[in-house]
Parts: C-alpha cells; sequence; structure tokens
C-alpha cells in the first residue's frame, strides 16, 4: 500500500498475451495494473502519468523496451524500471541496465521472484524519494535542508521547504503562480507571496535552483 492506502500503481508492458495473461492476474493482487502492448503508448503514458512502478519487456512493437527507458530517464522521472527479457546475452542485459532500468528479469521467470523484485524496487524508490533534486542541490525533505554539489548546507523555513517539495516533486512541470500559491501558502497570502519566496529560496542557495519560465511560472532547475 502507498502512504494513502492505496494500491501501488504499476505499468505493464508486453505484447505476449499468453504471458501477459498470467502475468497481469499474479500482479494484480498487489498492484493497480495498467497493461500496455504497445513500446510507443507505453511512452506516451509513462510520461503523462505517474506510477510507482514499471515492467517492460525488453522487445515491444513500436519502441524498444529499452528506450522507453532512456526517455524516461532522459525526462528526469525516476520511476524504477524491472525489465524484462528473454535475451541470454550478458551485453543485453549491460544495455538495458545502462539505458536506466534498475533491475532485469530473464523469461521465463517464477513469479515469487518478480513479486519480490518489485517489492525491494518500490522500497528503495520510496527510501530514495525523500532525496529530490532541483538543478545541482538535493533537497531532504524530513530536515528542510538542501545540500550543494560543493558541500553547501541551506536548511529551509517550513514554507520555503513546502514550495521547493512542490516544484522537487515535478521536475519537469511548469508551475504557475496561482498553482503554487494554492498548494503552498494560505488562502489569505498574495501572489507575490510567491515570487517573495522564490527570491529567498535563490538568495539561500544559487539563482538557477529555480527556473523561471517566461509567461507561465516557475519549475525546479537543470543540473549544470
Amino acid at each position: 500500500m502507498t502512504r494513502d492506502g492505496a494500491r501501488p500503481r504499476l505499468l505493464y508492458v508486453e505484447d505476449d498475451p499468453t504471458i501477459a495473461g498470467m502475468t497481469v492476474e499474479v500482479l494484480s493482487e498487489v498492484y493497480d495494473v495498467t497493461h500496455l502492448t504497445d513500446g510507443l503508448a507505453a511512452r506516451e503514458r509513462v510520461l503523462a502519468e505517474r506510477f510507482d512502478v514499471l515492467v517492460v519487456d525488453r522487445r515491444l512493437p513500436g519502441l524498444d523496451g529499452v528506450e522507453i527507458v532512456q526517455a524516461m530517464r532522459t525526462a528526469r522521472l525516476t520511476t524504477p524500471v524491472l525489465l524484462l527479457t528473454a535475451l541470454g546475452a550478458v551485453a543485453d542485459r549491460v544495455d538495458g541496465l545502462d539505458s536506466g532500468a534498475n533491475d532485469y528479469l530473464v523469461k521465463p521467470f517464477d513469479f515469487e521472484e518478480l513479486l519480490a523484485r518489485l517489492r525491494a524496487l518500490v522500497r528503495g524508490h520510496h527510501a530514495e524519494g525523500r532525496r529530490r533534486h532541483l538543478g545541482d542541490w538535493t533537497f531532504v525533505a524530513e530536515s528542510r535542508t538542501l545540500y550543494g554539489d560543493g558541500g553547501e548546507r541551506v536548511t529551509l523555513t517550513a514554507t520555503e521547504a513546502r514550495l521547493v517539495a512542490l516544484l522537487s516533486e515535478s521536475p519537469e512541470h511548469v508551475f504557475s503562480r496561482d498553482e503554487i500559491l494554492r498548494a503552498v501558502f494560505s488562502s489569505d497570502d498574495a501572489l507575490s507571496s510567491v515570487d517573495t519566496y522564490v527570491h529567498y529560496i535563490r538568495r539561500k542557495a544559487s539563482p538557477e535552483i529555480i527556473e523561471t519560465v517566461r509567461g507561465r511560472g516557475y519549475r525546479a532547475g537543470s543540473p549544470s
């Protein structure tokens, strides 16, 4: 279960109907499963929606599983991915891991092993999720602290931390000032409070930590 009591969302991409039928049945006992059979459709879905973990076959119509993982990592999505492969060569497994996949499993596989590997991936991702990134800075929510690549350490106020948490949770999303105001501030605060606190955070850390998107709002800065 996730923190809100809902079942974790899992995207399963497999075009073999026999394997997929059995696997979806097993996975659905634990996860809220979305099953797709096409690589292109899977890439679009994972870039548009939030999933807790992915199980992706290496060989797919439309787009290779490795290419799906590469697209996710390019978009700075850290969702854990288990790559399924029928390929026995070590080089093919290495390609999958080098693309950004977190683990791989060779077909045919045992369902108990699949579930165990997924549990480990989700646990590890939740632990890592407590450390988020904005540009060259790492944010630790529990301590409301930013750590710079050069060893800098910056402590944030509660409001500053809420703003950093919002931006770092969806680093590719451009948040309008209205969105930030609703999510971070009280109903009594003015829209100008958003700009003020962005300024505070930049002054404490660096100007590049939050990017201004002209005419739209703010988003997490990119690494230099």
